[in-house]
């Protein structure tokens, strides 16, 4: 079933093939959507670029958008814009300092907690507010995020701190955008091996205890995360807003 069709999505944080964004752009295009991807230089402008070659069937836009400028913000949708409206957003972007992905948390740097904070949680707030006149029907925001913003993960540090942020402020964006049939929602995914999970020490350690414990007893993919944030995006999901679903294979119920 179509989920999505005749639905205009911009999918932001697309990396590479192996980014979560894009197996949630790949699950949005599958389902009838139109895509806007946006990017933030140059070089990952091209390899988006590339990566749309592989969806020949998809009517797809990329436009520049830098989370951290809001003149960027305002200039990438007043273009979005102007192809009419949108019906979703999903927001996939993180990013801190790998010296903060290892050693002690209390070791963070004011500037490195900034950092962290600006770009993986604010930045939803701002581009939800750029995207709300655009959203005129209504329609879905979706944000990823990990358990290491309810527990306390080895190595994941200010990362984890910037997603307990990024998931408060789903609920309190839920609260301000419902008026105008706007829902907000968050998936937690598990551990999957993207570019940002480089950085974190020990990822390796962490994909086999999700394989040892998980009651799947197994990881998962960014395929599963993005027929889940599929369903967010779609109406099948009207009901829902201001909630957090875990797609971890169950990992997040299982105790020590």
């Amino acid at each position: 079933m179509a989920l999505l069709t005749g639905k205009t999505i911009v999918v932001m944080g697309v990396a590479n093939k192996r980014s979560i964004g894009w197996g949630v752009a790949t699950a949005a295009a599958q389902h009838g959507a139109n895509l806007v991807l946006t990017y933030r230089s140059e070089r990952a402008g091209e390899q988006i670029k590339k990566l749309l070659a592989e969806l020949p069937e998809t009517n797809a836009r990329v436009v520049q958008c830098d989370v951290t400028d809001d003149a960027s913000i305002a200039a990438a949708f007043a273009e979005i814009g102007q192809q009419g409206s949108i019906h979703g957003l999903v927001h996939s972007i993180a990013h801190a300092n790998v010296e903060d992905l290892q050693g002690e948390f209390v070791a963070t740097s004011r500037e490195g907690f900034l950092l962290a904070q600006n770009i993986s949680a604010y930045s939803l707030v701002a581009v939800a507010r750029a995207a709300r006149p655009l959203m005129t029907d209504g329609g879905g925001i979706v944000t990823m995020s990990y358990l290491g913003g309810e527990r306390a993960v080895e190595n994941y540090n200010v990362m984890g701190v910037a997603k307990a942020s990024l998931e408060s402020a789903v609920r309190y964006l839920a609260k301000d955008l419902g008026k105008d049939n706007i829902r907000v929602n968050a998936v937690s995914a598990g551990p999957i091996r993207t570019l940002a999970a480089k950085g974190v020490r020990g990822f390796n350690d962490v994909l086999h205890k999700m394989e040892e414990k998980a009651p799947l007893r197994r990881n998962v993919d960014a395929q599963e995360v993005g027929d889940v944030t599929a369903f967010f995006l779609s109406d099948l999901s009207r009901g829902i807003t201001g909630e957090v679903i875990h797609v971890d294979g169950g990992y997040h119920i299982v105790g020590v």
